[in-house]
């Protein structure tokens, strides 16, 4: 059933179970309920009451406009409702304008979304209880980096770009690191992207020397050039940004390339129990579902620790402990992020993306 279409059920359901949480956990799910990311929200939602209900916890529903008054009008709703521990959290102004509140009422924030690395360290230096389960963006270039440094690093190698702010933001910081380090791209460039071939492109790389080709831009362009670089015979291994995660279309990606990105929680063997759940309950867990679950089950590990403690904190429980979850185990670090780097490089083999032993972070 669409997610959307859940909503009113959802909503009802978890404001009823709000006014009573004396048993449990009380969580505090803070998604857009309207506007231009609603179905983003419909899918926190989701995710996060499935699992909310499976524990026997409560919930309190906040709506967020993503922006900073929002923010501070969802952190006084949650400490209204006495949650014990926010989660979802879409927007950066929404926990830019919630925090500081947050932090007065001891409820930790847990964001599914937001990447901001200037945001985290404000959360640090302000002893604002942030935790993001979703990836620093700074995340994305470190696994490259590493990847290139472990595999590539006695080949020639390129790095190219499309221009736009993340594909050079990306490849430039992946070109800095690589060339603290020594290894000096034998060929850079910024292509232009959309086109229907890039023959003289893949040319270009084989002139220089090329064999490998890291790619900072989209999964159409990436197609293009594999294609191109196969019919002219040019042997390129070619590797890909996050952006590979995306329709396989026009041109059909070929076997082989690949990409340095999050994996599909929904096609991971360890997840197929909890993915079969949620479909018999008529959710398809795309998007956030699987991550906001994942937050749920966090936070009641979290707050179950902290009721067994005593005297810790939820927010002290979540730092250093390692949570098994429907799609992974994860650690925050005491900058309450990820411990290990969620990006993983990947092949495309038959029509999916497959893990490659990835190199240790």
């Amino acid at each position: 059933m669409n997610v959307l279409r859940r909503l009113p059920l959802l909503f009802a359901l978890l404001s009823a179970a709000g006014s009573s949480y004396a048993a449990g956990i009380h969580i505090g799910v803070v998604a857009p309920q309207d506007g231009n990311f609603a179905t983003l929200g419909a899918q926190i939602i989701a995710g996060a009451n499935f699992d909310i209900q499976a524990h026997n916890n409560t919930a309190t529903i906040v709506g967020e406009p993503c922006t900073e008054d929002g923010g501070r009008a969802a952190a006084e709703a949650l400490i209204a409702a006495k949650v014990q521990v926010a989660i979802g959290f879409l927007c950066t102004e929404t926990l830019e304008g919630a925090l500081p509140r947050l932090k007065e009422a001891g409820i930790p924030a847990i964001t599914v979304s937001v990447r901001s690395r200037i945001l985290m360290e404000d959360a640090l230096k302000n002893g604002w209880p942030l935790f993001r389960l979703a990836p620093v963006d700074s995340a994305e270039a470190a696994m490259a980096i590493t990847t290139i440094l472990k595999n590539w690093a006695a080949e020639p190698m390129a790095l190219i770009d499309d221009g736009t702010i993340h594909g050079r933001e990306l490849v430039g910081a992946i070109r800095n690191a690589l060339e603290e380090k020594g290894l000096k791209p034998v060929f850079t460039d910024t292509y232009r992207p959309g086109q229907d071939q890039q023959i003289a492109l893949v040319r270009r790389l084989k002139k220089a020397g090329a064999t490998r080709v890291f790619i900072g831009g989209d999964r159409s362009d990436v197609a293009v050039i594999a294609r191109d670089a196969k019919n002219e015979n040019i042997p390129l291994t070619i590797m890909g940004g996050d952006a590979m995660r995306a329709a396989d279309q026009p041109v059909p990606l070929l076997e082989g390339v690949q990409a340095i990105a999050l994996p599909d929680y929904a096609n991971l063997f360890v997840a197929q129990p909890y993915v079969q759940n949620l479909r018999a309950a008529g959710i398809e867990p795309d998007g956030y579902v699987l991550p906001a679950a994942a937050a749920s089950q966090i936070a009641n590990q979290a707050g179950e620790d902290a009721k067994k403690a005593g005297n810790k904190s939820i927010a002290d429980e979540l730092v250093g402990t390692s949570f098994l979850t429907a799609i992974n185990v994860f650690t925050f670090g005491p900058n309450h992020e990820l411990t290990e780097n969620p990006y993983w490089l990947q092949e495309w083999r038959g029509n999916t993306f497959v893990r490659v032993k990835a190199p240790s972070n």
